[in-house]
């Protein structure tokens, strides 16, 4: 087995076309065609169902899919640690956190981390809350830094899954600012407004939801757009284009700038902590040292 049949194959898996994906190989189609033919024998089943247009994958051509990119990922990885580009695999603590805690919270935490301890040298992996439960719970992450809610129940709920409290900040609304300072769309009042939410099954969207019912918002609320990452919603916002609730620490040069305002009171906000949660089970020196670091500190 060559490592050239791994990458034409992944290639394949994403093109979906035999044609494009020998161009982006560089080879000739009947010499690709004859690279995957190689692999398939190897592994011992047909992984490309030909039948369909464009083509795709058999159920093993699927199951073998995630192999072969974590055996290309382990490979290079290797090299590189060889070569002297990355710690030891056991130096490193990987972390998954959602795309906002990743992006507003994830460097100050690390910077106090290493402040009070010494170098902690961490893989963050960024994902919507439910991809970073299940990176958890499959154990494909040591850490993960997710937001709690007393509203919505979390893992902490599940004795297997420890968890402190790092940071609390809130899930404000806000708007664009009209030319006196005040906010464009306004929740005290009675005028329709355009909303920016996100995916109704997403953590901070039930957070926002449990909010609109409870000082009965949904009549005045008109749908905009939709997404699951809070950075698209701010964006929308800052263009004007609709209220959106954000987590603080999102918006806060925004808010402290006044390209944002408020669009409420404290009636249209939500109280958010920022958690740390682990498995149960003793952990890796390294990952054990950071989680006693956290936890002296939030005591």
């Amino acid at each position: 087995m060559e490592v050239n049949w791994l990458e034409d194959f992944l290639t394949l898996a994403v093109t979906r076309n035999f044609s494009r994906a020998a161009e982006l190989r560089n080879v000739t189609q009947p010499a690709f065609s004859r690279r995957i033919r190689n692999l398939e024998y190897w592994v011992g089943a047909v992984l490309i169902d030909r039948s369909l247009f464009p083509i795709g994958l058999t159920p093993a051509g699927e199951a073998f899919r995630k192999t072969a990119q974590e055996t290309l990922d382990t490979l290079r990885a290797g090299r590189e640690e060889a070569q002297g580009f990355l710690p030891k695999a056991d130096e490193v603590v990987a972390i998954a956190a959602s795309h906002t805690i990743a992006v507003s919270f994830f460097a100050d935490w690390h910077a106090g981390l290493q402040a009070a301890i010494g170098p902690v040298k961490a893989r963050i992996i960024a994902d919507h809350v439910a991809g970073c439960v299940e990176a958890l719970i499959a154990g494909s992450c040591d850490l993960m830094l997710s937001y709690s809610s007393p509203a919505l129940p979390t893992l902490a709920d599940i004795g297997r899954y420890p968890s402190m409290t790092l940071a609390r900040e809130r899930l404000v609304p806000v708007s664009a600012p009209a030319a006196g300072g005040q906010p464009r769309y306004a929740l005290v009042g009675r005028k329709t407004l355009p909303y920016l939410c996100y995916a109704g099954t997403s953590y901070l969207g039930r957070v926002a939801a449990a909010v609109i019912e409870r000082e009965a918002l949904s009549s005045r609320l008109e749908f905009g757009y939709e997404c699951s990452m809070s950075d698209v919603l701010k964006r929308g916002a800052l263009a004007g284009a609709g209220v959106a609730w954000i987590p603080e620490r999102a918006v806060r040069d925004e808010l402290a700038a006044g390209t944002l305002v408020l669009a409420g009171d404290e009636r249209h906000a939500a109280p958010l902590a920022i958690s740390l949660f682990r498995k149960a089970e003793a952990a890796r020196p390294e990952v054990e040292r950071v989680w006693a670091a956290c936890a002296q500190a939030a005591a």
